[in-house]
């Protein structure tokens, strides 16, 4: 018997992506093929340990699914080693952070209030219970990252590990800098790519691989692949821990992080996910996600500039990558308070805490947008002014019911003509 429930409530998600405005940053929309893997017979298949080397038999098909996904990452990022079993990015990181950590052990991350993520060191995250945590952030007039006081930082706290990323900041990364930091304090250098990992594979921004003692990434996002998580490193080196093989021989840093997803920190891989994942990778090699990628800066630039002629106080002062965090209290209006009119008028946007905010992280003073989703949509440079202009009249007029509606009323009939699937044909084509 059919689940009426819950398909008919997919019905309804199909609907509200395909109708409204989505400006999260952290979402996008997967290609056909890439819905196909997840839902494909993958999902049945056991497979505990690496591709060769399984705990499970019956591994034969999903060991070449696995190995084709490692191999088109490695050449997308120019890695000569890579994970792709992590469930999310959080695991990705909790599992790097086994492999090269001991409870108790000093981390320096971005401040999760300046922009950073719950797994750099957040108090309330498995990083900030398991180790201690320490901080670097943004300035107040520049809103921008200033290294010198993260060397000082480092100096300060000696952190057996520093990490690098963030999951809202609009500027790009001095990954070197990072590393001379690092090795100046004798600690192993994380980047958490998540966000910007699809403009950073197609060369738009600065290249962690080569600096960076390891890299993790998200596999959605801007790589517009499934929920996921990877993990990479540029060049293998010998553990700097001293931790042997039962031969008494260092054991490689790859090893360790292999034994740090599993059996460190999850048990089988999901299989299909895998699939899904290898399939994104091989549309990101292509010259159609290269263009992607282009207009999905060439979109937030465009926006950007727009939010500022409209007297928007944008954090750094504009984007050089897909997102932008906008501090509202100059419009009187909380994060929250934003998002949620904005979501009556079909408008996807997520509130997010700004520096040195005043606000709860509940409320927040500011919201997060970003351009993957809507480039992915097909929407161009030109379409950012409609963009802005629509959350302009919201954001302005937080409780008028009927502008809400007209604009809403607005933007449905305009996505109309950019298809999230067309000519979707196979059997689930019903929910997509």
């Amino acid at each position: 018997m059919k689940d009426n429930l819950i398909f008919d409530l997919l019905k309804e998600e199909k609907h509200r992506q395909k109708s409204g405005l989505e400006l999260i940053a952290s979402e996008n929309f997967v290609s056909k093929q890439v819905l196909e893997a997840m839902g494909s017979v993958a999902t049945n298949k056991y497979a505990e340990g690496l591709p060769g080397k399984r705990y499970y038999g019956g591994c034969e098909v999903v060991d070449q699914i696995e190995d084709a996904a490692r191999d088109r990452l490695k050449t997308l990022f120019n890695a000569e080693w890579c994970n792709v079993q992590p469930h999310s990015g959080a695991q990705a990181n909790a599992a790097v952070m086994l492999a090269c950590l001991n409870a108790g052990d000093s981390i320096l991350g971005f401040d999760l209030s300046h922009g950073g993520h719950l797994t750099h060191g957040s108090s309330v995250n498995f990083s900030g219970k398991l180790y201690d945590p320490h901080f670097y952030g943004v300035e107040k007039e520049t809103g921008i990252v200033d290294m010198d006081k993260v060397a000082s930082k480092a100096k300060e706290v000696k952190p057996k590990m520093i990490i690098a990323g963030a999951s809202a900041y609009s500027r790009d990364w001095d990954f070197q800098r990072f590393r001379e930091i690092a090795d100046s304090v004798g600690a192993i250098l994380l980047a958490d790519i998540s966000h910007p990992a699809g403009l950073i594979a197609k060369g738009l921004l600065n290249d962690p691989i080569q600096h960076c003692h390891v890299v993790t990434s998200t596999t959605h996002k801007t790589l517009r692949g499934p929920r996921g998580g990877i993990i990479m490193v540029g060049k293998d080196f010998e553990n700097p821990f001293g931790i042997k093989t039962m031969k008494g021989n260092l054991r490689s840093f790859s090893s360790l992080l292999d034994s740090g997803v599993f059996p460190g920190t999850q048990g089988g891989p999901l299989e299909h996910v895998i699939a899904a994942k290898a399939v994104a990778f091989g549309e990101a090699l292509t010259d159609d996600y290269l263009k992607y990628t282009v207009q999905v800066t060439k979109n937030a630039n465009a926006m950007a500039n727009e939010f500022v002629k409209r007297d928007y106080h944008l954090i750094s002062g504009g984007t050089s990558n897909h997102c932008m965090l906008i501090d509202l209290r100059n419009k009187n209006i909380t994060g929250k308070d934003a998002e949620n009119a904005l979501v009556k008028a079909d408008i996807t946007v997520n509130k997010n805490m700004v520096p040195f905010d005043t606000q709860s992280p509940f409320v927040t003073s500011g919201i997060r947008i970003g351009t993957p989703a809507i480039t992915t949509r097909g929407l161009k440079k030109s379409d950012m002014i409609k963009v802005v202009d629509y959350i302009d009249q919201i954001v302005k007029n937080p409780d008028n019911e009927s502008i809400q509606q007209e604009v809403k009323k607005e933007i449905n009939k305009w996505m109309t003509s950019y298809s999230l699937y067309p000519k979707v044909k196979y059997p689930t084509s019903e929910l997509i």
